[in-house]
C-alpha cells in the first residue's frame, strides 16, 4: 500500500500548502501533529513553560479547524503528545509510510529535528521537505541563504530590484484516504493543560483571536475589504489602542493558518481596485521582514538564541513580568500581553528596549518571555528582534528606546496606559499619567530604573 505521512508543524492550513499538492496522489494518507512534551515543561530559570496557555489555545483551536477541513476531504488528522521525532519515527514505521512530507522549519530545534527523522528512518523510506509559507522560497532568493545579507535594508534591495511573488495555490478538493488501520483524532484540551482550556482572553484586549484558517481568511476580508483599514495602515500601525491599527494577522501567520502568499495576494487585489499606496506597500514590506528574519535564522542556526543555559530569574525580571516596574508605559504592555497574549510591534519594542538597556537584563530571559506569553510567537522573528534591540549578532549597534518620549508620542493623553492600568486612569488625563511621580509621589514613587533621556529620542526601528 503507497501510504504518506504529512507530518504537520507551523503549517496548519490547506490553501497554499505544497504538502497537500501531489503530481501522483498515494492511496493513503496520514495527517499528524506532535505537540512537543518539551513545549510543557517549565524553562530553566524561567519557571515557565515554552508555551504558555494563550498561544495552546490558539494552536488546538486551529488543529480544530483543520481537521474538520480534512475530514471533508476525505482525510483526517491525528495529534499527539510526546517526542515529535519518535512519534513520527513509530507511526512511518508501523504504518509503512513509503514518504514522509514535513515543511522547512527555520528554528535550530526543528531543523534538527528533521535531521534526527531521517536518521531514524527505514531505507527506502523518502523524506520530502519544501518552503511554505513565506512569499519567497529559496529557490526564489537573489542569493543564497549562506550569502544572506546582513541587513535587511540590503536584503530588500535585493530582493525588490526583479521579484515577483507567486500566486498562492488553491487547497485541494479531495485527499487520499485515511488508513483503517490508523488512530485519528486529539486528546482533550484540558487533559494536556488545564490552564490553556480555562484561559480567557482579557475583554480590554479588544480584539478576539480564534485559530484556524477561516478565521485568518475572516480577518484578512474583514482588514482589507471590510473596513478597508488597509488604506490607514503607515499612519496607524503605531498605534496601541482598538482593533484595526493592526493588521492583527501574526496569529495565523505564526501558526502557518494563513500564508503570507495568500496574504499578498489579497493586498494586491486590493490595490488592482483602490489603487496602490504606501500603506498598502507597507504590509507587503513587513511580510518581507518576516521572509528576512526566516532566512536570517536559517543561516544562523543555533547561534540566533545565543547561550542555550539561561540564568535564574531576579527580581528585576520579575517585576518586568508582571508590569510592576514603576513605568506606566512598560507596565501597561505587559499587562496586557499577559491578559491578552498579544501585544502591538511599538509596545514590544519599548519593552524589550526597557528590559535590557534599563534594568539591565538579558536578552535571552526577554525572548524566552515572549515565548511562552504570545500567541502569534515565531521563532526566527521573536528571537531575531530581541537580538536587534539587544544589539549581538547581525545588527551590534543595539536600539535603546527612550520610553518616557516614546510614550508621550504614542500616547499623549495616556490613554493606552489608563485602560490596563486602573491606578492611572484616576489621573487626569496628558503626560502626567506617563509620569505619575510628579503628581503623587508617595503613591507612585519613581522608580529607580527610570529611562535617561537619550540624544536621540525619536530612535525608532524601520
Amino acid at each position: 500500500m503507497n501510504l504518506t505521512l504529512i507530518w504537520l508543524r507551523h503549517d496548519l492550513r490547506l490553501t497554499d500548502n505544497p504538502l497537500f499538492q501531489f503530481d501522483s496522489p498515494p492511496e493513503q494518507l496520514l495527517c499528524v501533529y506532535v505537540l512537543d512534551h518539551a513545549w510543557l515543561s517549565p524553562l530553566p530559570g524561567l519557571d515557565m513553560p515554552r508555551i504558555g496557555p494563550a498561544r495552546l489555545r490558539f494552536l488546538w483551536e486551529s488543529l480544530i479547524a483543520l481537521r474538520g477541513e480534512l475530514l471533508k476531504r476525505g482525510s483526517d488528522l491525528l495529534v499527539r503528545v510526546g517526542d515529535p521525532v519518535a512519534e513520527v519515527a513509530d507511526l512511518a514505521a508501523r504504518h509503512g509510510a513509503r514518504q514522509i512530507r514535513m515543511r522547512r522549519e527555520a528554528g535550530w530545534d526543528e531543523s534538527r529535528a528533521s535531521v534526527s527523522l531521517a536518521e531514524r528512518l527505514e531505507e527506502g523510506v523518502e523524506l520530502w521537505q519544501c518552503d511554505a509559507g513565506l512569499l519567497l522560497d529559496e529557490a526564489r532568493l537573489p542569493m543564497p541563504v549562506e550569502a544572506l545579507p546582513g541587513s535587511f535594508s540590503a536584503f530588500r534591495r535585493k530582493v525588490e530590484r526583479d521579484w515577483s511573488v507567486p500566486e498562492a495555490s488553491a487547497a485541494p478538493v479531495t485527499l487520499p484516504p485515511w488508513p483503517d488501520s490508523a488512530a485519528r483524532g486529539f486528546p482533550p484540551l484540558d487533559k494536556v493543560c488545564s490552564r490553556a482550556a480555562r484561559w480567557a482572553r482579557d475583554g480590554r484586549g479588544e480584539f478576539r483571536f480564534t485559530g484556524g484558517e477561516a478565521e485568518g481568511l475572516a480577518r484578512l476580508d474583514h482588514y482589507l475589504w471590510q473596513s478597508g483599514a488597509v488604506a490607514r495602515y503607515k499612519q496607524t500601525r503605531n498605534g496601541l489602542l482598538g482593533p484595526d491599527f493592526s493588521t492583527r494577522l501574526s496569529a495565523w501567520l505564526a501558526h502557518g493558518c494563513l500564508s503570507a502568499r495568500q496574504i499578498h495576494g489579497a493586498v494586491r487585489a486590493w490595490e488592482a481596485r483602490h489603487g496602490a499606496s504606501d500603506s498598502s506597500y507597507w504590509v507587503i514590506f513587513e511580510l518581507l521582514w518576516r521572509d528576512y528574519f526566516h532566512w536570517a535564522a536559517r543561516q544562523e542556526g543555533a547561534a540566533l538564541f545565543g547561550a542555550r543555559r539561561l540564568p535564574r530569574a531576579d527580581a528585576a525580571f520579575r517585576t518586568w513580568c508582571e508590569g510592576e516596574t514603576g513605568v506606566p508605559f512598560v507596565d501597561a504592555a505587559m499587562r496586557e500581553l499577559a491578559s491578552t497574549g498579544w501585544l502591538s510591534n511599538r509596545a514590544r519594542q519599548n519593552v524589550a528596549s526597557y528590559l535590557v538597556h534599563e534594568l539591565g537584563g538579558d536578552w535571552r530571559m526577554g525572548a524566552a518571555w515572549f515565548e511562552h506569553a504570545l500567541l502569534d510567537y515565531d521563532a526566527a522573528s521573536n528571537w531575531g528582534n530581541w537580538r536587534y534591540v539587544a544589539g549581538v549578532g547581525r545588527d551590534p549597534r543595539g536600539h535603546r528606546f527612550d520610553v518616557l518620549w516614546q510614550a508621550e508620542r504614542y500616547d499623549p493623553e495616556g490613554d493606552y496606559v489608563a485602560h490596563w492600568l486602573p491606578e492611572i486612569a484616576a489621573l487626569p488625563p496628558g503626560a502626567d499619567r506617563h509620569r505619575p511621580w510628579r503628581v503623587d509621589p508617595e503613591r507612585f514613587p519613581r522608580p529607580s530604573s527610570t529611562p535617561a533621556r537619550l540624544s536621540k529620542p525619536g530612535q525608532e526601528t524601520p
